[in-house]
This record gives structure tokens, sequence and C-alpha cells, in this order.
């Protein structure tokens, strides 16, 4: 069983006892987070939302909170000595999934 569920404005596919990476959540680690299905399979069965699955609820955990690697954007313009250096990194949260339900 497999759903494909919403956070943050991306889509994921999961099933139960995967970790998943999202957007930056508010919630502090150890809490439930209820994500919204847009669709849900089990075995071979499917159903699609318009825009969500009525009644489908899937629930998960947070695990951890964090920054991802570090991008360099570097902005310049050619001949007129001006450069612009940037780092930036990426906060994440880190979901563990529990629970699917149609």
């Amino acid at each position: 069983m497999f759903a494909i569920v919403q956070s943050g404005g991306k889509q994921y596919k999961v099933s139960e006892g995967d970790i998943i990476t999202v957007e930056k959540l508010v919630n502090a680690v150890g809490d439930k987070v209820k994500l919204e299905v847009l669709l849900v399979s089990d075995n071979g069965k499917v159903v699609a939302g318009n825009p969500f699955v009525q009644g489908a609820e899937c629930e998960a955990e947070v695990v951890a909170h964090g920054k991802g690697d570090k991008i360099v954007v570097f902005k310049y313009k050619p001949k007129k000595n001006e450069r612009k250096k940037q780092g930036h990194r990426q906060p994440f949260t880190q979901l563990k999934i529990l629970s699917i339900k149609k």
C-alpha cells in the first residue's frame, strides 16, 4: 500500500515506515503530523482525490530537523568589477510515516 501526500507545496510517494525529507515544519521532534492525501493505492486498487481523498489519512512523526548541503550563489557583471557571493542552506524536517488509512 502506498499513498501520494502533499506537504510544503510538494508531493511525495510514501509507504508505512518510510522516512521522507520535507520543507521545514514548525512542529517539535516527536510530534505527530497529519499529511494531506492526494491518492491511495492498495494492491492495485487506486483511489484518486479531487483534490484530496475523502476519509483518507496519513499520520507521520517528526524525526529530526536540519539544514541541507550548502549551495553557492555567485553573481557578477563582467568588466564592471561587480561580484556578489552568497551561500544558502535550505532547512528541512524529516518525517517517519506511521500509518496510511483509507
